[in-house]
């Protein structure tokens, strides 16, 4: 098959985002990203093969976000070509009309959103205070009343981290995250409804992050705490105020938990070595029902009970798009039954595409970095490590449109999972924090480079790099400081390039982030900032570079790239762009993906192209 054509089927292929289940298991919400529609709004039964049918359109992008009590509408954020500048609207199931709720915000960001079981006040958090009409560091949470239209503060968080409320289940209360203390840190708060009684109730340490979610009872409130030492999952109950663990093993890695509505355990998602497993835990007992754990089969997530017995669940692996499946948890077979298959003409046979190796190497200072690694069929024409973004994420045996267009257009492909990548604990996650950003964890990434190299996997100076956001940033470190036979292109997507500047325009519910990994903010540690910004290291180019960027981007803003040119022009160093007018943080929509990955596997051709002949 011709590799254009190849990547066609690749980007027909829609990509499942944020599953969230009804209240009573009949149906679950979702968003397709693809069609040549962007992301939009769809819903299914929870029945075998239940077809899938949108509920949003174009224009904008959609997602849902949460549903009434009476699983009759859907609360779902609609934003516009990435500018994460979210709107609410109430969205009726059975017919899709639907009734626009917020303005779409000009000046703050908005998070959450949930309908009280009233049908009249909604709850989000938004970075603005709209009794003055003026934006604000912090999200604070309102109550919107959807009739007179009046918006009343209830809770007003100090630290600018977003909290995004969670509503208990009889309407009465507000439970959400804040982290007035440190950066790194995040308390639980409750607040009435009414604002009167905003209080803390849960508190491990300044900078450890906790996170909770409602029994559905109302009666206790699942925690997971994530210190330095190792992450707990334990019970609060809201009458006394009692927090029990359940787990608190060092040897644990759990990294997230839910409490869906008709389930009597909690869900819980445990990564191991990049590899994620769930299982199901008793509050009372601590008994764990573990869910599929051949990780060649892929990976298993239990969203929630389904109406008609079963369970459904997130599945997905490298040669197979995300899906939902209805599956048995207490079955050892655990067959997947699909919900919502893909549409007629949207799929591609597994055999066709590459399977991961989980390989790993050693780093400058002795510590062992995890990553995976695909190969093509034949000689390859050089290698390409793909970093992710976050860094607090991970890479996992998943479906990736890029990796496996640029695999099957001869490339060697490394997926690095650095120091500051989650899946392997809090210390590997917490050890970027040490040397602050572009520290060991870039080294980590060179190493994995010198890896290829030294195995005989490619020859040297055939290695190029990209990544998204994080990832961006790390393909101009390694440009701006590795030699020609380490990285000979660099294509940074979105990526920082000087760190006080990114500080300074960011969305500012995510400046406490950077002060977290970076110690301080830029008047804290301003010769840190300036040390690891790639901007004042352009001169020392020598490679092939080309820069791309999403023009509506409110999270590493275009003025990194604007200030990048200048530093670039000023030095003399030859470089291409590739801006995107209608893309924010990532180039999401499939016809602005198609031209830029066609674009990236002729760039690393013609990069690798003198030395692979060379060699």
């Amino acid at each position: 098959m011709d590799k254009r054509i190849f990547l066609d089927r690749l980007l027909a292929l829609p990509v499942l985002l944020g599953p969230i289940s009804s209240p009573d298991g009949r149906h679950i919400a979702f968003t397709w990203r693809g069609f040549g529609v962007g992301a939009q709004t769809y819903v299914a039964a929870t029945e075998p093969g239940a077809k899938a049918r949108a509920l949003t359109a174009p224009p904008g992008d959609s997602h849902p976000i949460s549903w009434s009590a009476d699983g009759l509408f859907l609360i779902v954020g609609r934003s516009h070509d990435g500018d994460e500048r979210t709107s609410l609207h109430r969205v009726e199931v059975s017919t899709g009309a639907t009734v626009t709720l917020t303005e779409r915000p000009d000046d703050h960001f908005l998070f959450g959103g949930v309908l009280h079981p009233n049908g009249r006040w909604l709850f989000y958090a938004a970075t603005k205070d709209f009794t003055t009409g003026a934006a604000i560091e912090s999200a604070w949470i309102w109550r919107h009343d959807l009739i007179s239209g009046e918006r009343h503060a209830i809770a007003k968080p100090i630290g600018s981290n977003l909290s995004t409320p969670a509503l208990s289940p009889d309407g009465s209360m507000l439970l959400y995250a804040r982290n007035d203390h440190a950066p790194g840190g995040r308390q639980l708060w409750l607040v009435d409804v009414e604002g009167r009684d905003d209080r803390e109730v849960a508190n491990e340490g300044d900078t450890v992050s906790l996170s909770g979610a409602w029994s559905p009872d109302g009666a206790s409130i699942a925690v997971r705490a994530d210190g330095p030492r190792h992450s707990r999952v334990g019970l609060l109950s809201v009458a006394d105020g009692t927090l029990r663990w359940i787990i608190d093993d060092a040897a644990r890695n759990v990294e997230s938990i839910a409490w869906p509505k008709g389930s009597r355990r909690i869900v819980c998602i445990e990564t191991q070595d990049a590899i994620s497993r769930g299982f199901l835990l008793d509050p009372g007992t601590g008994d764990e029902v573990p869910l599929q754990n051949d990780a060649a089969a892929g990976t298993l997530l239990p969203i929630a009970p389904a109406a008609h017995g079963g369970w459904l669940g997130h599945h997905f692996e490298a040669r197979h798009p995300d899906r939902l499946v209805l599956f048995d948890p207490e079955s050892p077979a655990q067959q997947l039954d699909p919900v919502a298959p893909l549409p007629d003409g949207s799929d591609v046979d597994p055999a066709m595409l590459a399977a991961p190796e989980s390989v790993r190497w050693r780093s400058t200072d002795g510590a062992s970095v995890q990553g995976w690694l695909y190969r093509p069929e034949k000689r390859p024409l050089g290698a390409v490590v793909a970093v992710h973004g976050g860094p607090t994420w991970h890479i996992e045996n998943r479906f990736s449109v890029l990796v496996q267009y640029l695999v099957r257009c001869g490339f060697v492909v490394l997926e690095p999972n650095y120091r500051g990548s989650t899946g392997f604990g809090p210390a590997w996650r917490d050890a970027i924090k040490l040397d602050g950003w572009g520290g060991r964890e870039q080294d980590d990434i060179r190493s994995g480079i010198r890896m290829l190299r030294d195995d005989g996997i490619v020859l040297a100076g055939t290695i190029g790099i990209t990544g998204v956001s994080y990832g961006g940033y790390s393909s101009w470190c390694a440009i701006t400081r590795w030699p020609r036979e380490d990285v000979v292109a660099a294509a940074p997507v979105c990526g920082m390039t000087d760190l006080v500047v990114d500080y300074e325009t960011t969305r500012p519910d995510l400046r406490s982030y950077s002060e977290e990994m970076m110690g301080g903010s830029p008047a804290d540690r301003p010769d840190l900032y300036r040390e690891r910004s790639p901007i004042h290291f352009v001169q020392n180019i020598r490679g092939h570079l080309v820069i791309v960027q999403g023009m509506q981007d409110p999270n590493v803003t275009p003025e990194n790239l604007v200030t990048v040119q200048e530093a670039l022009d000023k030095a003399g160093i030859r470089y291409e762009v590739l801006t995107f007018a209608d893309e924010g943080h990532g180039i999401a929509k499939a016809e602005n993906r198609r031209g830029l990955y066609t674009w990236l596997a002729d760039f690393f051709a013609d990069a690798f192209a003198e030395n692979l002949v060379a060699g």
